[in-house]
């Protein structure tokens, strides 16, 4: 982990859990529990949720999910972090897209990290955060560079391949989108170039897991 050692506490580290998951919520409880420094303060299985228990229970460490019911993560972070600037938010996600992982950060995610971890690592990484440090698995920040100069695609263009994606063809895409059905031709010739695919369905593929679109 790109982290420093932690500072040493007198306190337990509070932690609130975000995740849609009961199972996962309640390994992540088991997890913080075991360790003698930090302890479950509340948990939230929807975005709204766990703004409303942030708001509440002031936790130290928040360990965010991206995918929930209501509204994504990164949005529920951002939610967070406008009403209370200094919290302290970790994403624990299955994701690892470079995209999403940049999306993260630039919302105030002080470290990014897998759920595939060993629970060792997650529980270090909460000292961490909590100490003031962000934390960035190697194979996270690899990611990251892999497609540093990479063109990013254009706010139209992800909507039109959540359509493609969506099963839409070229002439459906124009009409719900009120553009002719060249002009869909255009940005999907633009997109596969970006995304270095050779077809639609590389190019979904290759968005996906990127983080760019969610299926």
């Amino acid at each position: 982990m790109l982290c420093m050692t932690p500072t040493a506490t007198t306190t337990r580290i509070r932690v609130l859990s975000v995740d849609d998951h009961p199972l996962v919520r309640e390994g992540i409880a088991t997890i913080i529990n075991l360790q003698t420094d930090m302890e479950i303060v509340g948990t939230a299985s929807s975005g709204q949720e766990g703004i409303a228990a942030f708001r509440t229970l002031k936790p130290d460490v928040t360990l965010m999910d991206l995918r929930l019911p209501d509204l994504s993560g990164i949005d529920a972070m951002i939610a967070i972090r406008n009403e209370f600037p200094n919290a302290r938010i970790v994403v624990l996600t299955t994701s690892e897209g470079d995209v999403e992982v940049r999306r993260a950060l630039k919302g105030g995610a002080q470290a990014y990290i897998l759920k595939s971890m060993p629970a060792k690592q997650i529980a270090e990484v909460v000292r961490q955060v909590h100490s003031g440090k962000k934390c960035i698995p190697p194979e996270i920040a690899a990611g990251i560079a892999e497609h540093l100069g990479d063109e990013s695609l254009s706010e139209r263009e992800i909507e039109v391949l959540r359509h493609v994606a969506a099963g839409n063809r070229n002439r459906d895409i124009a009409e719900r989108l009120f553009i002719a059905e060249e002009t869909v031709k255009v940005h999907m010739k633009h997109i596969m170039g970006k995304l270095g695919a050779n077809d639609r369905t590389q190019a979904i593929a290759l968005a996906v897991r990127r983080g760019i679109i969610q299926l």
